[in-house]
């Protein structure tokens, strides 16, 4: 159990301290939460922060559960055998990826930051791994700007999710691995909302 997101960022930072060696890398955060992790992360080692609107694409009667996500560019991820095994249809599918894509954007336009990623080691952040179809997303969106490595941090994984998406990473570290995830707030005493306002404070 973290106490909250500061916590967990600054035990992350002390994990991280044999990976992140020199100046080659950048902090991507994944909005909102994971800024509150990648802006400790990125001022212990002085490295640049980048945040990353990915927003979840939910199942069609359980939006909490993840079938895929889109970053504010439309690079998109879906986890085909979920989407075969809940039959969702193609339409539901186009249409989740347009509004959410939409809703990505609108977030990224408010942190208007363009840090290259090209040949930089990414360490992608944020506040938990559940199905981990976020982060998935964000290492196709880094791979895709032609990064040299990419590595996924969170204080919070599923042990199974973990088994399923390391082929997308050159390295995950994670602080603790659990058998249930069904929430990433259940690992935190305070677990608040992020606030635009708060992101704005933590680019500054």
């Amino acid at each position: 159990m973290f106490k909250n997101r500061q916590e967990a960022g600054e035990k992350l930072a002390l994990k991280l301290k044999k990976i992140i060696n020199d100046k080659d890398f950048v902090v991507v955060a994944l909005l909102r939460g994971g800024i509150v992790l990648g802006k400790i992360i990125s001022d212990y080692f002085k490295i640049p922060l980048l945040p990353l609107s990915v927003k979840k694409i939910g199942a069609p009667l359980n939006p909490e559960l993840a079938i895929g996500a889109v970053t504010f560019d439309k690079t998109h991820y879906f986890d085909n055998d979920l989407i075969r095994h809940l039959m969702v249809d193609e339409d539901y599918i186009k249409s989740s990826l347009e509004n959410k894509s939409k809703e990505a954007q609108t977030l990224q336009n408010k942190f208007k930051m363009k840090i290259s990623l090209e040949n930089k080691k990414v360490v992608i952040v944020d506040d938990g791994i559940a199905t981990g179809a976020t982060a998935i997303c964000a290492a196709i969106y880094a791979k895709k700007e032609k990064t040299k490595e990419i590595i996924l941090a969170a204080p919070v994984i599923s042990k199974d999710t973990l088994k399923n998406i390391k082929i997308y990473f050159d390295k995950v570290i994670p602080l603790k691995i659990v058998n249930n995830l069904a929430s990433v707030s259940q690992f935190y005493e305070s677990f608040p909302q992020v606030t635009d306002e708060e992101v704005l404070n933590y680019l500054i």
